[in-house]
């Protein structure tokens, strides 16, 4: 699948004969890069899930340690039992205990080895018991296991794709340009626009001082960004965590409306959720666009907006 992934974002050679402007090359790679950014934004999503999966297989071996220690000293116990009981001819020693004294004394002393004989058992129980339990526990653990093994390369194989086409699209763009630099100006109005005060200003100005640092795709900073990546480190500088990744970032802060629109909420784009930017007043949002454009500012209206939401 990511093979095939991997194809359909091929770009189409320029004509040979007519070498295309820096406005069509940013087009074009606009155009390849909103089908790459959702592979980055499940990218994103795996790498939460994974950390939790790790989180579990770690909760389960600490409950691991004690029943296997539960099971060492159970065993240790039967052993130290049957060594005391079977060893150097134990045995007849019961036997001539059981003999001697009348009948009386005789079931009192069968009575003794009856008792003995429940605790070994009990013992023996308590050991099957705590191997039941183990095993009980270690099964889903070997099955986390090896699904945590599975999307670790499936990983490896996700990013290999990624970095193939970032590439790609870098190797086109230095082509029209020579240079990294990108059109227009990456602060064109002032950022925020307005200083209400409170945790979202401060959130967006940690975004306006971003601007200018480079795109780089699973990246939360300090010195590079991608676009969910930028919001959740803007939100994280003031206490308010978010994760990595637009979709889920969505689906945990509570939707505003475009009236209600202030400094620090976040815009949301393409029907997919693939997109994020951050808010920062008079129409514009900061946001990590793409690998080979640095963080800038662009006009809200510039993208297919699919909601609005807001952290705190």
């Amino acid at each position: 699948m990511l093979a095939v992934a991997g194809a359909a974002l091929l770009l189409t050679p320029a004509v040979a004969h007519a070498a295309p402007s820096p406005a069509e090359v940013e087009k074009q790679i606009d155009e390849q890069w909103n089908k790459l950014e959702p592979i980055v934004e499940e990218h994103n999503a795996t790498k939460i899930k994974l950390a939790r999966q790790q989180e579990k297989a770690r909760a389960l071996n600490t409950q691991l340690a004690p029943l296997e220690l539960q099971v060492q000293v159970t065993r240790t116990r039967i052993g130290t039992f049957a060594d005391h009981l079977y060893r150097g001819g134990q045995l007849a020693q019961v036997n001539l205990f059981l003999s001697r004294g009348d009948s009386r004394e005789t079931a009192r002393r069968l009575t003794m080895v009856g008792q003995v004989a429940r605790e070994k058992q009990a013992r023996i129980a308590d050991v099957l018991a705590a191997k039941a339990e183990l095993e009980k526990v270690k099964e889903p653990l070997d099955v986390l296991v090896a699904q945590l093994s599975k999307v670790e390369a499936e990983q490896a194989a996700r990013a290999k794709v990624i970095e193939s086409e970032i590439a790609k699209l870098n190797k086109l763009r230095l082509q029209a340009y020579s240079s990294g630099s990108g059109l227009g100006e990456l602060r064109p109005a002032p950022c925020p626009a307005s200083y209400p005060g409170g945790d979202a200003a401060k959130a967006a100005q940690f975004a306006c001082r971003q601007i200018g640092k480079d795109y780089v795709w699973g990246s939360a900073g300090p010195n590079t960004f991608d676009c969910s990546g930028l919001v959740m480190a803007a939100w994280d500088s003031v206490g308010v965590s978010l994760p990595h990744n637009a979709k889920a970032q969505r689906s945990k802060i509570k939707s505003v409306s475009r009236a209600d629109l202030r400094p620090g909420d976040l815009v949301f784009y393409y029907s997919d959720l693939h997109h994020v930017g951050m808010y920062v007043g008079g129409g514009w949002i900061v946001h990590a666009s793409r690998p080979g454009k640095p963080i800038a500012m662009r006009k809200m209206d510039d993208g297919n907006i699919h909601s609005f939401g807001r952290p705190a």
